[in-house]
């Protein structure tokens, strides 16, 4: 078709549901409660109404937004610098408590329909360059024979006990694990994402747990404040006395580098990495356990799909920022406690990254959200240069209207000269 033609077309489709937004949304503003939704109508338009999301998208977006997250995660120059945030799908938004509050953490993680709509709703009141499942780092544990539970103002609890070499040789063999038969809600929750992400202009992102985390996890059997358990493994691994660490985690990384692919077979078309607790590791311990168990992982998923970005997050490893240049991946995403500029000097220029704005930033003003938004693009290089992203997830209690200010700040700026 010749350009008039796609634009006499677009033209015809968007203008009419343009004027229908607009009359709904008059609609909305006279009747609904003026405490409806924290984001004023003047700067949110885009949350009042699906339909006024999905105009709002049609009109602004340019072609390239579909995969400008997955360009930049190859570590190309685009545009402006894509954003997602960690956790974007949680429990700062009323929407996400009404499932939260009601429903047990796995159940809303393993009902296809809940998932897909806790998934959905951030991206349809703020727009993020992405879609990222409503999941768990630790859903692909039973596969392996490993169960858990999420026990609501404890986390996750697993009662499976691996503490030696016996346990581990307990759990199921690795090439007879089936996602399909041990997971069936995957393939469905990806594919109507996929789905969702084309229709919506945008990308889908999927994502697993790093080896040790999921180790360490395991072997604790809930969240810890010094991984004693682990440690203790790793030094007993260390002096040769046992080899149950290094076999768990090789377990595991070949597990979750093939519920990698499957992700990836189901729809996903990002993953990252999430090495949650890399703050319980120190440098030499994640080049002996951690590093080698990731680097795995990500090889498994690479060999496969090389055209499939994969980005890497050490939460806590910054302190060792420079072991992580050779991890596999093709981005380093950096947590908050280091400054961008910085990790962007000790990674080196040829190194995609992603980060690392404070979470807690979102509890200040308008102007400070902004300003910090324009900090970490300019520390990163400029516009289009690196993945913006928090340091860590969103967090409870972050006003709505402020990840709004953020979304909205990256997509706007254009650099300090522009």
């Amino acid at each position: 078709k010749t350009l008039f033609q796609r634009t006499t077309n677009a033209a015809t489709m968007i203008f009419p549901r343009a004027l229908l937004s607009i009359a709904l949304l008059a609609t909305t503003s006279a009747f609904a409660p003026t405490s409806s939704h924290p984001r004023t109508t003047a700067s949110c338009i885009h949350s009042s109404t699906a339909e006024a999301a999905t105009v709002q998208e049609e009109v602004a977006s340019d072609a390239g937004d579909r995969d400008i997250l997955i360009r930049a995660a190859r570590g190309e120059q685009v545009d402006r610098t894509p954003v997602w945030l960690m956790r974007q799908a949680g429990r700062y938004m009323s929407a996400f408590r009404q499932y939260s509050d009601k429903y047990p953490f796995r159940e809303r993680s393993e009902t296809p329909s809940m998932a897909i709509e806790l998934s959905l709703q951030c991206h349809r009141a703020y727009g993020m360059d992405g879609i990222i499942m409503f999941s768990d780092i630790l859903t692909p544990l039973p596969t392996l024979g490993i169960e858990f539970d999420v026990v609501k103002g404890i986390g996750p609890v697993i009662s499976t006990e691996v503490r030696n070499d016996e346990d581990v040789a307990k759990l199921a063999d690795v090439a007879d694990v089936d996602f399909d038969k041990t997971l069936p809600f995957i393939r469905e929750i990806l594919g109507s994402l996929s789905k969702e992400a084309e229709e919506a202009n945008t990308s889908l992102i999927g994502f697993v747990g790093a080896p040790f985390t999921l180790a360490a996890y395991t072997i604790e059997g809930k969240s810890s404040k010094h991984c004693l358990r682990t440690k203790k493994m790793m030094m007993a691994d260390d002096d040769g006395s046992t080899k149950a660490m290094t076999t768990f985690l090789d377990k595991l990384a070949t597990m979750i580098g093939k519920y990698g692919c499957h992700q990836i077979e189901c729809g996903a078309q990002v993953i990252q990495v999430f090495e949650s607790w890399a703050h319980q590791m120190s440098p030499k311990q994640f080049e002996q356990f951690g590093k080698p168990a990731s680097q795995k992982a990500i090889k498994i998923i690479k060999e496969k799909y090389p055209d499939v970005p994969v980005i890497y997050f050490a939460n806590g490893g910054s302190s060792y920022l420079e072991l992580q240049r050779d991890m596999g991946a093709d981005m380093i995403a950096v947590d908050w406690s280091v400054d961008m500029a910085e990790a962007r000097k000790i990674l080196g220029p040829d190194i995609p990254i992603s980060g690392n704005i404070d979470p807690t930033i979102l509890f200040g003003t308008k102007e400070q959200i902004e300003e910090a938004v324009r900090e970490c693009i300019d520390k990163a290089g400029g516009p289009g240069k690196h993945l913006l992203n928090l340091g860590h997830g969103v967090m409870q209690g972050t006003p709505e209207e402020a990840v709004g200010w953020l979304v909205d700040e990256c997509k706007r700026y254009k650099g300090k000269d522009a």
